[in-house]
């Protein structure tokens, strides 16, 4: 009796499931759904031995894990070159009509999400994958089961690979983002990063509670369900049980029908319920684009046409000055709440008093507001055609806004030069908790901000000494016991952190992220770092005068020894715990480029090899270059190290010279 009715409920759960997300025509009241659910989950509590792994239940999420393992795809993910415009459009078509007669093409919003690879065995859900680099990507699977719209089970039990886009739809980013200033916690950027950060969490349950969505849109591998097209692919999915973008993907013939559509869709782009950032456009037939292959990198079949940055209007009503922790002062605008590129907006930094100058910034003025990158506003402009009366000119503060220290401009920007202003104090708290840092979980800019101001925390070692007010914060809004524990947890378990993050928490002016590795991994304790001298510092590659110069006022001020002295008495790690420099004469003090396909191992595996080594990488060819690795299909950084006589290694010469084997 109990297997077979949980069997029953999966089926029920799971055909309104696939009716309400991808037919978008629910056959079930909410009340009902909630009721089988309900029941459902009483039957597999008593019955566990009959719960089947494509169960709705699964979507909750399970037990955290420690990190995502690798997986390799089988068919690498490419991705698209990017177009920008009808020239571009019509340079594409000519292309595809050099190789191949009369092609049509599907055009499909290209959405603003990550890519993500789904893998079925017999028709159930076995794996779920990042695209990574397009070679390596990462295996996410337990939180892929917490998608809705990701069929467990498909209608058909076939072995089948499919991918699609990762997206947060406007609503659940918006309701994302009020649990997140519910909390006191940073808010997600767009939802882009939102959708990206939550695939991530190695929390399963906190991916289930931000509603992701999965928008089908390929096969790797068309041919072997017998399909001839990408429009047929695009119907095939769907009756596997996939979401896809019917009511917006067309076929065209022509440039001026692929031209047609993107303007159409760029006029609703804003009324969409998520983020799209461009058209992808793909050859219709799956032998023409079999026909126009790839090239080292990218498919000659498709290509990818991104909108131009939006640009909207808006009044200027206010610019206000903050400060950050080094006591720079940045001014930013404030303006009416508009709508950019699929988000609310209302304010923009500018900057400096340089740049408020050159563009004449006044308040009251009409702006023009985008966002760059599609990511962070900007104030592009100010319309002065629209200026009404006289609006009086940018002035830049002469003192700090919080403390009332006199500033001190230094070549663009002015800086508040107290230490002990509040503003720089809040800062560095924030910096020093942020995930590259020390990264204690749980702490956002306003939890930071209260904790300040009710002086549990007035230093970064009084992080350590928060338990102490457990059952005052108990007291405070928002503060539950288990957020509480949560947090003092992931407090106890920062200590453990290797140099480099404490190093680079500490806020030392010019000290970024990679280069307090290079001081962790050549000091190796904080100890050695704290009794170096300036002729020690500069010696080290990729540290010059002026970073070598901060250090060692850093660790003179006795202020900063105080602090560190504390740090330790608190349990701090003060030792580099990554892999020591190898120092191999292959490898040391030179500089690498990683092109092509590698088999054996990921590019970010390869770079932590040639830095164990002693070497460096890099991102583009010069003649400082010392040597270029090579694997599969290598694009134009192999040609160009051919041009200019620079070193060129296979991945097995590579292997040979790190010593690997």
């Amino acid at each position: 009796m109990g297997q077979d009715r949980i069997n029953e409920l999966v089926d029920i759960i799971n055909k309104a499931s696939y009716e309400y997300y991808v037919l978008d025509h629910p056959t079930i009241t909410d009340q009902e759904y909630d009721d089988y659910y309900r029941e459902l989950l009483a039957l597999e509590e008593k019955f566990p031995m009959y719960k089947r792994e494509d169960s709705p239940t699964n979507r909750v999420g399970g037990e955290a894990i420690d990190k995502f393992n690798k997986v390799t795809h089988e068919r690498p993910m490419l991705s698209f070159d990017d177009i920008f415009n009808e020239e571009e459009i019509i340079e594409f078509d000519e292309r595809v009509r050099k190789v191949v007669s009369n092609p049509t093409y599907t055009v499909e919003p290209k959405m603003d999400g990550l890519s993500g690879s789904l893998v079925y065995k017999n028709g159930i859900l076995v794996r779920g994958a990042t695209r990574g680099d397009g070679l390596v990507g990462e295996d996410i699977t337990i939180n892929i089961k917490t998608i809705k719209s990701v069929p467990l089970r498909l209608t058909q039990n076939i072995d089948i690979e499919v991918r699609g886009e990762i997206y947060m739809s406007y609503d659940s980013f918006t309701k994302a983002n009020q649990e997140r200033e519910k909390a006191g916690e940073p808010l997600f950027a767009n939802p882009r990063n939102a959708a990206a950060g939550s695939i991530r969490q190695l929390d399963s349950k906190i991916t289930a509670k931000r509603n992701l969505d999965f928008m089908a849109y390929s096969l790797p591998n068309p041919e072997d369900y017998g399909v001839k097209t990408q429009g047929e692919s695009l119907q095939f999915l769907r009756k596997l049980g996939f979401l896809t973008n019917k009511d917006l993907n067309q076929v065209a013939s022509t440039t001026s029908e692929i031209i047609m559509y993107i303007d159409e869709l760029g006029s609703k782009r804003n009324e969409l319920p998520f983020a799209i950032d461009g058209v992808v456009l793909k050859v219709n037939s799956l032998l023409d684009e079999e026909k126009l292959g790839f090239t080292s990198r990218v498919p000659r079949w498709g290509i990818a046409y991104k909108f131009p940055a939006e640009e909207v209007l808006t009044t200027l009503t206010d610019i206000k000055f903050t400060v950050g922790r080094t006591g720079k002062i940045t001014p930013n605008a404030l303006f009416h709440p508009v709508h950019v590129a699929g988000s609310l907006v209302s304010k923009a930094t500018l900057h400096n008093e340089d740049y408020c100058k050159q563009k004449d910034i006044r308040i009251g003025d009409t702006i023009c507001i985008r966002k760059a990158g599609d990511v962070i506003p900007e104030v592009v402009g100010v319309k002065e055609e629209r200026r009404t009366g006289i609006l009086p000119p940018f002035e830049m503060i002469s003192h700090c806004p919080m403390c009332g220290e006199e500033l001190v401009k230094k070549e663009a920007h002015h800086y508040c030069v107290n230490e002990h202003c509040p503003a720089r104090k809040i800062e560095s708290l924030t910096h020093f908790v942020s995930r590259d840092a020390m990264y204690i979980d749980g702490f956002g800019e306003r939890i930071v901000e209260d904790l300040y101001n009710m002086e549990y925390i007035k230093k970064v070692s009084d992080f350590y000494d928060l338990k102490k007010y457990k059952e005052e914060l108990k007291e405070l809004e928002g503060y539950g016991e288990k957020s509480i524990q949560n947090l003092l947890e992931s407090i106890e378990i920062s200590k453990q952190n290797s140099l480099e993050r404490l190093i680079f928490a500490l806020g030392i002016r010019y000290i970024g992220k990679k280069t307090a590795k290079i001081l962790a991994r050549q000091y190796k304790t904080m100890d050695n770092l704290l009794n170096t001298t300036y002729e020690e510092v500069i010696a080290i590659d990729d540290i010059g005068e002026i970073m070598a110069e901060s250090i060692i006022n850093f660790i003179k001020n006795p202020d900063n020894i105080k602090l560190i002295d504390e740090l330790k008495e608190h349990g701090v790690e003060m030792v580099y715990k990554g892999a020591d420099t190898k120092n191999n004469p292959n490898i040391e003090n030179r500089t690498f480029v990683l092109t092509g396909s590698l088999e054996k191992f990921s590019r970010e595996e390869a770079s932590s090899i040639i830095e164990e080594n002693g070497g460096k990488t890099s991102s583009s060819v010069t003649r400082k270059t010392s040597v270029v690795v090579v694997g599969a299909n290598p694009g134009s950084k192999y040609k160009k190290a051919l041009e200019l006589g620079i070193e060129v290694w296979t991945e097995d010469e590579f292997l040979e010279n790190t010593q690997i084997k």
